[in-house]
């Protein structure tokens, strides 16, 4: 288990997992599973289709209130998102928590025949759904479930001893439920994983350690990031329909009350991108209507077809954005026979995709799956552990890095890269443009390298390769290829360098996975390290 900053409850993971086990046993028997990283696959799967399911009967729910075109719009608004439908299969508390959102909203706007009101009985499912939520996934949802409370009781749909009744019950219930199953995972008695989190984050005010943002930064930045072209079309559908704004009361409370605290990314707020999509459906609903066809029915396809652009270049953009899950892959690949290996992996490794699925060659093995040939490797996320510790203790035999410069060329070699993306510098993108080349090759690059430490217990000490020397060039060079590099970042791994075989190096040093012939007898500049602006340029010079 790799702990966070705070504990979370593992009663989503065991909720999920539960779901999962029919249908990867479905999958095993066809063959489609095989190892851990397929069991992943299979669980982000059930994960996405759950919320998917969310999303349905929210969508069924909006066809019989607002009618049949309203709830078509919402599908395809919805669909051409990006970031609701890539993310709503991650296994993260925000996502657990986005099912039973989407299900109490449903019942929010249901109707009973003939009545202009939710019913009692949808309420306190709501409010029940809600609190369940807010206790055990995610503690932010009380900013939700709050002012909705409070609405409610003003406009009289549910009395005060009722929904108090109701949220006494059941968040004793959640609490009890939370504390007995993650005290016992977390090894820590009593535990309640979201009050930590308040107390935490709240309290002690250590979620701005994360970053601070500025307090509009909701409305301004994340929330039309979000919804990307159905901003517009959410605001005149709170202009037009009385409806759509009283159903707008609770999540634009929760942005208003939620932007007061300091540290903010947009899955805080991910629960109202349904809501305002309902908005935005029944705004290109109106627009749509028959009078007015033939001069907005244009303006409509646009923003669907700019939603579809814009999710297209993202979906591009994030399918590089896990390098440190490629790494691990590629490492788990290369080293598959050698036994006793202990690899160090960084933190950004560890952040982007080299979770514990990925950990073939260690246990925990489910019956159901076959054990490698190798299982006796150890997969170590310390953190805080600088390069120096990592050569100087003998146990570890590799590493996965981005400071691949910090690493002594006589005792690591890479062996690897995996290159990745960490944003886009307008002005020295446009400067490039105007240039023959970038930093000496056709495209920019980051990568992962991959070494081997030969010092380590498990292998004899080898003599480091004669053809490698490294040096940093003047602190001038180094300042301005850092300036002209802003925006690109890279992870790095080590290998014996006797122990694998000959690598291609691209022009910026980026070792490919594919094995060639030596190059030239040359001399030239590469890029060994590129990573979040810090830049160490290396020399390679060959016999």
């Amino acid at each position: 288990m790799f702990p966070g900053a705070v504990p979370r409850s593992f009663l989503g993971s065991l909720i999920l997992a539960w779901t999962s086990l029919p249908i990867i046993h479905l999958m095993r028997y066809f063959d489609a599973v095989s190892s851990k990283a397929d069991m992943l696959i299979s669980v982000r799967l059930t994960l996405a289709t759950l919320n998917a399911v969310g999303l349905c009967v929210l969508r069924r729910t909006v066809s019989k209130r607002f009618g049949f075109r309203t709830g078509a719009f919402f599908t395809a608004l919805s669909c051409s998102q990006f970031h609701l439908p890539f993310w709503m299969g991650r296994t993260l508390p925000n996502t657990f928590a986005l099912f039973p959102v989407n299900i109490a909203y449903s019942y929010l706007l249901g109707r009973m025949p003939n009545s202009t009101r939710p019913s009692q009985d949808f309420i306190i499912k709501a409010v029940a759904l809600l609190t369940f939520t807010a206790v055990i996934f995610r503690a932010e949802i009380l900013l939700l479930l709050g002012p909705l409370v409070l609405q409610a009781l003003l406009t009289r749909w549910i009395s005060f001893t009722v929904v108090a009744n109701t949220g006494i019950l059941v968040a004793s219930f959640s609490i009890l439920l939370t504390v007995f199953v993650d005290s016992y995972f977390w090894s820590k008695w009593p535990l309640w994983p979201e009050l930590h989190s308040l107390y935490f984050n709240v309290y002690q005010g250590k979620s701005a350690d994360w970053g601070v943002s500025p307090f509009h930064t909701y409305v301004t930045s994340l929330l039309p990031k979000l919804l990307l072209s159905n901003t517009p079309l959410a605001a005149l559908g709170l202009l037009i329909d009385g409806r759509i704004r009283s159903l707008l009361v609770s999540p634009i409370s929760f942005i208003a009350l939620i932007s007061c605290l300091e540290h903010k990314e947009w899955r805080f707020i991910v629960y109202t991108v349904p809501i305002f999509t309902v908005a935005a459906a029944r705004g290109a609903s109106w627009m749509s209507v028959e009078d007015f066809t033939y001069y907005y029915s244009s303006p409509i396809e646009c923003c669907i077809a700019a939603n579809l652009l814009v999710t297209f270049v993202m979906t591009q953009v994030s399918m590089t954005n896990y390098p440190g899950g490629e790494a691990l892959s590629y490492f788990n690949e290369l080293f598959e026979g050698t036994p006793s290996v202990h690899v160090h992996i960084d933190n950004l490794a560890a952040q982007t995709g080299a979770s514990l699925f990925l950990q073939v060659h260690a246990p925990p093995y489910p019956s159901f799956l076959p054990v490698p040939s190798r299982s006796d490797w150890v997969y170590n996320k310390t953190e805080h552990v600088k390069a120096a510790d990592v050569t100087a203790a003998r146990h570890f035999t590799h590493a996965i890095t981005e400071h691949a410069d910090e690493f002594p060329r006589s005792k690591w070699s890479n062996v690897g890269c995996v290159k990745g993306f960490d944003g886009i510098d307008n002005a020295e993108w446009a400067r490039a443009g105007r240039q023959k080349q970038w930093l000496g090759s056709g495209n920019p690059t980051s990568h992962v390298d991959a070494g081997y430490n030969p010092y380590a217990e498990a292998l004899p000490p080898l003599p480091p390769p004669a053809n490698l020397t490294t040096r940093k060039k003047k602190k001038k060079s180094a300042q301005s290829l850092k300036r002209t590099a802003n925006g690109m970042a890279s992870k790095c791994l080590g290998a014996n360098p006797s122990a694998v075989q000959p690598f291609r190096t691209s022009a910026t040093g980026c070792a490919e996975h594919t094995s060639c012939s030596r190059r030239p007898s040359t001399t030239s500049e590469a890029l060994q390290v590129f990573t979040s602006g810090r830049v160490a340029w290396s020399t390679i010079k060959e016999a």
